[in-house]
């Protein structure tokens, strides 16, 4: 073929990355690996092979980890931890640094080695994998440098294990260890069975940038080790994987008082308006769905397209489908690699063959490739609108209103990552945070940084990671003193009031009777005091009801919000010897109104000053990392607070646009019915708070496990944190508990109720490009 044949077809030949640099670093190695512990690697043990996807070929051998290699492995790390985190945080920065400089210096290495193990293009590897890796070291020795600035007082977890996925083994690898060894922690790193080889590259980088030895140590094995890890003596857990592992991750730690985050599945919406750069949005749709494969948790694997453009788009579609290469990953040339694993590209065919939707398949070799394919004709409820399918399979449906394409966006149980694209400004930032996403994109699609928080909101996982909002997940928050049982007194005879004075619940704006109809005494320790009702599922039922109703409260702004609780503190104050004659009656302790005003004007004073940040990230445009509300969250009021906790709760969901149902504290539970008087006078409107009262332990399981329930905080000093975090693993909502621990409720550091009233997303808004 002549040159001027070249340019007339504009076909692309071969351009073959050599291996040769790859081979000889496994041959040094014998191709054969044990586990990399206190600083030294180790002789194999037991052994299994990782393979080449794309050939079929056996690469290496590695370690199946046991619990004694695990325990070893966190042994070392204990061992380190302490000095480790007393290191000056300008050496654990120069530490990061030389990491960065490592990678760097050893990328062609990396990217060869990293595209063998996982069958992605070397293309990906080398331009995108290998540099965010450094990328993350660079930025995290910055906050290893500026931490007693940033996070002043902030203390280490310890010992962190980490478990990351096969998709991007280096990448994730770096999003994990960075923030954590910045922080002071050591680390327990186990790679993904089918991908371990780059971590075990990855111990050299660590040996010549001198990090000291425990400090991370890396151990290799399959689900078995990674159990073994999770069971292990550890103080921190991030997972990064599947929504299934995600929950039983979550279930395995309930009660146990460890830091946790979960990284975990999604089924992004891309939505396509009529007025958006068609060209633009399919370029951009190439990389947010056939990026790796569509091996990606943040892959754009739903298309929405408004009807007007559909059957134009879906021509252009498949045009460029059919112009996209699928072959040798060490080929430069190429689009699409190969899947990671035979098991994995059977998975992937058996989730395509459940579709009941029109099936459009590009080219593909044999052996452990598919095609780019799209599937049209889809109803909402078809498999692949639903589940996860982790491979090439886009699947398309279409909308009329911009209304429709947000309900259809939400309508699944992910939420990890959206695209927006459209030429109209105002439609497409009016549209981009109404996505229930952790990260969204505008014009554009899998756009990362160290910078950037990433995360995902309902059972696409919790905690963020990237930026000072991951930063957080490597601290522990402040110790505190264990709680005592509650104090109780006896009486055997209701108050002699002449009229019936039973205090009832409150839901939807007002009183209610309970559903069961039960009531007990409250008694003090001069007698009774008064009778409440003990609410039950249903009433728990119809209380998570009226806050879902309430929804408006979440879009209201601000300065509203503040309004409003200025004026709820004003009513309180007016009331404040009232409020405390009633605790003292109930408790015999010292009254509470004078703090519970406090804390009511703080959140008031806070509630239009948690504004997010603006990202310095390295695109033409702004990442916004913005705070929005959890949404409803359930409370357990403390004992040891009755008042003035109770008030911080309120102060603390309210201000941040939630809605809240509140159990009142169980021995002082007439403290709490009389607040709601407070909410009736204070133009609260009707749902946003709820207040039931009841045993903590009887309503601890309905909560957490209540599907529209979006977070559940519990300051009870019953011991119901185990049963409140086991329960949460169904929908994997967001807990916050005390694991029978009690807190300074007069401290003025709003930061760990912001960090729970609220979560992070991340909106990407290129422009200038």
């Amino acid at each position: 073929m002549t040159v001027a044949e070249i340019f007339e077809s504009m076909d692309w030949g071969p351009a073959p990355e050599s291996r040769a640099e790859a081979d000889a670093w496994l041959d040094a190695h014998g191709r054969t690996f044990g586990h990399f512990i206190g600083g030294k690697r180790l002789s194999p043990g037991d052994t299994f092979a990782t393979m080449n996807p794309a050939t079929g070929a056996e690469l290496a051998r590695v370690t199946q980890g046991t619990p004694a290699d695990v325990k070893a492995a966190v042994k070392a790390a204990r061992k380190a931890a302490k000095g480790w985190a007393a290191t000056p945080d300008h050496d654990r920065a120069r530490v990061l640094y030389a990491i960065a400089r490592g990678l760097q210096k050893h990328a062609r290495l990396f990217a060869v080695l990293e595209t063998l193990d996982t069958g992605k293009p070397i293309r990906e590897s080398r331009d995108i994998d290998v540099a965010l890796a450094a990328r993350h070291f660079y930025h995290h020795a910055g906050h290893a440098e500026l931490r007693a600035d940033t996070l002043p007082d902030a203390e280490p977890w310890g010992v962190c294990g980490q478990i990351v996925p096969w998709n991007f083994p280096l990448l994730m690898l770096s999003w994990k260890i960075a923030p954590a060894l910045a922080m002071g922690n050591t680390v327990v790193l186990k790679p993904a069975e089918w991908t371990p080889l780059t971590a075990l590259a990855f111990a050299d980088i660590c040996d010549a940038a001198g990090v000291p030895p425990g400090v991370v140590n890396i151990v290799t094995g399959d689900g078995d080790t990674g159990a073994a890890l999770v069971a292990a003596e550890i103080d921190k857990l991030a997972f990064t994987g599947s929504t299934e592992v995600g929950r039983i991750l979550r279930r395995a730690t309930a009660g146990r008082g460890m830091g946790l985050t979960l990284e975990l599945g999604g089924k992004s919406p891309y939505v396509v308006f009529e007025d958006a750069d068609i060209d633009g949005a399919i370029e951009g749709l190439i990389d947010a769905i056939w990026f790796n494969g569509g091996q990606v948790c943040c892959a754009g694997a739903r298309l929405l397209v408004q009807e007007g453009i559909a059957d134009d788009f879906t021509a252009r579609l498949k045009d460029r489908m059919a112009r996209i290469r699928v072959g040798d990953p060490l080929d430069k040339a190429v689009d699409m690699g190969a899947l990671v694993h035979p098991e994995h590209k059977t998975r992937v065919e058996a989730l395509l063959a459940r579709t009941s939707g029109t099936v459009h398949r590009g080219s593909a070799p044999e052996g452990c490739f598919l095609p780019p394919t799209l599937v049209t004709d889809l109803h909402g409820a078809d498999p692949l609108m639903q589940e996860e399918v982790f491979g090439p399979v886009l699947a398309m449906t279409t909308f009329r209103t911009p209304a429709e394409a947000v309900q259809l966006a939400n309508d699944t149980r992910y939420g990890l990552a959206g695209s927006v694209w459209s030429q109209d400004i105002d439609v497409a930032l009016d549209t981009a945070p109404k996505i229930r996403a952790g990260v969204v994109w505008v014009n554009g699609a899998n756009m990362l940084d160290a910078a950037a928080p990433f995360g995902g909101m309902k059972e696409s996982g919790f905690g963020r990671e990237g930026g000072i909002a991951g930063l957080r997940s490597y601290v522990r928050p402040a110790a505190a003193a264990k709680l005592g049982p509650r104090r109780t007194f006896d009486a055997d005879v209701a108050p002699s009031d002449a009229v019936d004075r039973t205090a009832k619940m409150y839901i939807g704006g007002k009183q209610a009777r309970p559903d069961g109809g039960y009531t007990r005494l409250v008694a003090g320790p001069k007698g009774p005091v008064g009778e409440v009702g003990i609410a039950n599922r249903k009433d728990l039922r119809n209380a998570v009801e009226a806050a879902a109703g309430a929804a408006s409260w979440s879009c209201s702004t601000g300065h509203m919000r503040a309004q409003i609780l200025y004026y709820l503190a004003e009513n309180l104050s007016a009331r404040a010897a009232e409020f405390d004659a009633r605790l003292t009656a109930q408790t015999g302790g010292k009254g509470e109104a004078e703090r519970a005003v406090r804390n009511l004007f703080r959140w008031a004073a806070l509630a239009d000053k948690h504004d997010g940040r603006t990202l310095g990230v390295p695109i033409g445009g702004l990442a916004l990392a913005l705070n929005t509300p959890v949404g409803v969250i359930g409370a357990f009021a403390p004992e040891e607070a009755p008042l003035s906790g109770l008030a911080q709760i309120v102060g603390a969901a309210l201000a941040m646009g939630n809605r809240l149902v509140l159990v009142a504290p169980e021995g002082a539970p007439l403290t709490a019915t009389d607040f709601y008087q407070l909410l009736d006078t204070s133009d609260v409107p009707g749902g946003v708070v709820n207040i039931l009262t009841g045993g903590h332990e009887d309503l601890a399981a309905q909560m957490a496990g209540h599907a529209n329930v979006d977070a559940v905080w519990s300051f009870s000093s019953v011991d119901i944190s185990g049963t409140i975090e086991r329960e949460a693993a169904h929908d994997l909502k967001r807990t916050w508990v005390n694991h029978g621990r009690g807190r300074d409720w007069a401290a003025g550091d709003p930061g760990p109720w912001l960090a729970h009233a609220t979560e992070t997303q991340t909106i990407w808004i290129p422009f200038g490009t």
